[in-house]
């Protein structure tokens, strides 16, 4: 599409189908993880999918990324990584007599961070400033990343051999963390025949291109949050600091991205206002990998986190008459 067309309501929802059809043509039976991977996309963020091995973690990345014609890199993340391979380096050319700098790996739309927490606390930090900012600073100059830019990390919280825990600036970096877990049976009926012969990644046709990603991003940014509804998300994000269960509440760069990906939410439904449930029902995905229980803390038949944030979202009142 042109890259400074109008877009209409009719054509979002036709891209963001288009989108999510592809993706789920390769991802089977997993609608929540499609749709939450498309609304970090639209919604600016950063995605952090945390399950056990052998669920489709780096397929679901992989999916969107062949679904977007953007450029895509994949990083495997490993303890012999150096942030330069992430950010790139300055290399002296001797012809020239100066400095010329090499992109890495982080110089791509969209960027798959495979079992991201397999490298150093120093190679992750290499991507704080890059998630934040949308730009790398090496030897003191500054260089913008593409646009839209998407980090989509992926890691096993069982295996802790050989790995290294995000850090908490790290992961309040990342919009959301979801999780595949296990297909059910005619899911996995259905994804042994269609892998014995052939990769379906091999299939997907891009339904998108970076400046249709950019238009839909615009779209989503109009949709209207009212007054009472920005102070609900604040109650919620206040009610995880007060919570004696909780150690470590959201941050106010959670409470600004449980609102962005409201609105996209709100715009992926047809709507062009975002109402009380688009905010509850991303509380969990949106707060719950920023937060940390308190010491002690145990909770029966469930996380302590997330039955915390549970119980917030119980308690914390509903605005009335959320439009206005």
């Amino acid at each position: 599409m042109h890259e400074n067309a109008p877009l209409t309501a009719e054509q979002f929802s036709l891209h963001t189908s288009g989108i999510v059809a592809s993706v789920a043509s390769v991802i089977d039976g997993k609608a929540d993880a499609v749709r939450n991977a498309l609304v970090c996309l639209l919604a600016e963020g950063h995605l952090l999918i945390e399950d056990v091995p052998g669920v489709g973690k780096t397929m679901l990345a992989r999916a969107l990324a062949a679904s977007v014609d953007a450029t895509v890199r994949r990083i495997q993340f490993t303890p012999d990584l150096l942030p330069g391979d992430v950010t790139g380096v300055a290399v002296y050319d001797p012809v020239e007599r100066e400095f010329e700098f090499k992109r890495g790996a982080i110089f791509a739309h969209i960027v798959i961070a495979d079992e991201i927490n397999r490298a150093s606390p120093k190679t992750q930090s290499a991507l704080l400033e890059a998630m934040e900012e949308h730009q790398v600073t090496v030897d003191g100059d500054t260089h913008p990343l593409p646009d839209p830019f998407l980090v989509v990390a992926t890691q096993n919280p069982l295996e802790m051999e050989g790995t290294y825990p995000l850090p908490e600036a790290q992961r309040d970096r990342f919009m959301m963390r979801i999780s595949m877990g296990y297909p059910d049976a005619a899911a996995e009926a259905l994804m042994l025949r269609q892998r014995d012969t052939a990769n379906p990644l091999s299939a997907i046709e891009p339904v998108a291109d970076a400046a249709t990603v950019r238009a839909l991003i615009s779209w989503a940014r109009r949709v209207h949050v009212a007054a009472s509804l920005e102070e609900y998300a604040v109650a919620l994000a206040q009610a995880t600091r007060q919570d004696p269960s909780l150690h470590l509440g959201a941050s106010p760069r959670a409470t600004l991205q449980l609102v962005r990906a409201a609105k996209v939410v709100a715009a992926l439904d047809g709507r062009d206002y975002v109402v009380p449930d688009d905010l509850a029902d991303l509380v969990i995905p949106v707060f719950a990998h920023r937060l940390l229980a308190a010491r002690g803390v145990h909770r029966a038949g469930a996380q302590p986190v997330e039955a915390a944030l549970r119980q917030i979202v119980a308690r914390v009142p509903v605005p009335f008459a959320a439009r206005v």
